[in-house]
């Protein structure tokens, strides 16, 4: 029985492209044919209306589903993308970092949530608050790995050794298994000189992980949310549908190594 990847996007730092990636990335995997399922766990709910989904109108939402209200496939709702489904935020998520305080294991219970799901998509996004609260803590113990948006801009790099540690910190006290899928570059300017360098001082953070698909700044990604699509409906032939595109092959790739095709053996010389 298939069992998904279940991966948090995480990145405290507000404003790096983190939801544009979780959401372009989940709808590039879709379009290969994956099962997809995004998490919303940010009380903002960006992802959730960046699938033009309006989460004022919904009943219920993750929220509902976190505290044991609902089950997850009670709140879980279809997008306009086949094959991608979202289990949205609204507003009660807000509440849910200080309501889950006194709760039995408050860590684990986005885990223990998702459990019920792992076999019914290929992939679980989990698309993580800009912080390191509760709720964020919540989506690394779900998570099997972690993928890290950067913005390539002078600041970018702040608050990233504290980001890591807390990844370790969960890792060494409440989920052995996780790892650091990588990190992947956005907003990135060809032109900048200061793109490049924050390119070069990621690769001493993650020296090994560092997707080499990059993700351009362009207006086009930065418009797509505010009409409720992802770059592939609404712009896509442009720069930003192909760099996630790139993304998506690269991630499936590093998760599911091709395999090599075994050589021809040849006739020897001595046959002949």
């Amino acid at each position: 029985m298939t069992m998904s990847h279940i991966i948090a996007v995480v990145n405290q730092k507000g404003g790096v492209g983190k939801t544009t990636t979780t959401v372009n990335l989940a709808a590039a995997l879709a379009a290969q044919g994956k099962r997809v399922l995004v998490v919303d766990l940010d009380p903002q709910a960006n992802a959730t209306s960046g699938v033009g989904v309006n989460h004022r109108e919904l009943p219920h939402g993750l929220y509902q589903a976190i505290v044991g209200e609902k089950q997850l496939h009670h709140i879980v709702v279809d997008t306009t993308i086949p094959n991608f489904r979202i289990a949205p935020a609204t507003a009660d998520l807000s509440g849910a970092n200080i309501e889950l305080v006194n709760v039995p294991d408050r860590e684990f219970q986005l885990y223990k949530l998702l459990m019920e799901a792992r076999t019914a998509y290929d992939y679980i996004f989990i698309d993580c608050p800009p912080s390191l609260g509760l709720l964020t803590i919540n989506g690394l113990v779900a998570a099997d790995q972690v993928l890290i948006p950067v913005q390539a801009e002078y600041f970018a790099l702040e608050g990233l050794g504290q980001l890591l540690q807390t990844v370790n910190l969960v890792k060494e006290n409440l989920k052995p298994q996780l790892v650091v899928l990588g990190a992947v570059l956005t907003m990135f300017d060809a032109r900048n000189r200061l793109s490049q360098d924050v390119l070069d001082e990621l690769y001493k953070h993650f020296p090994n992980t560092i997707f080499k698909s990059v993700i351009p700044r362009t207006v086009r990604l930065a418009e797509a949310p505010s009409f409720g699509k992802t770059i592939f409906q609404y712009d896509p032939g442009g720069r930003g549908a192909a760099a996630y595109e790139r993304l998506a092959q690269e991630v499936h790739d590093t998760l599911y190594p091709p395999v090599p095709t075994p050589a021809v053996p040849g006739v020897s010389d001595d046959v002949l």
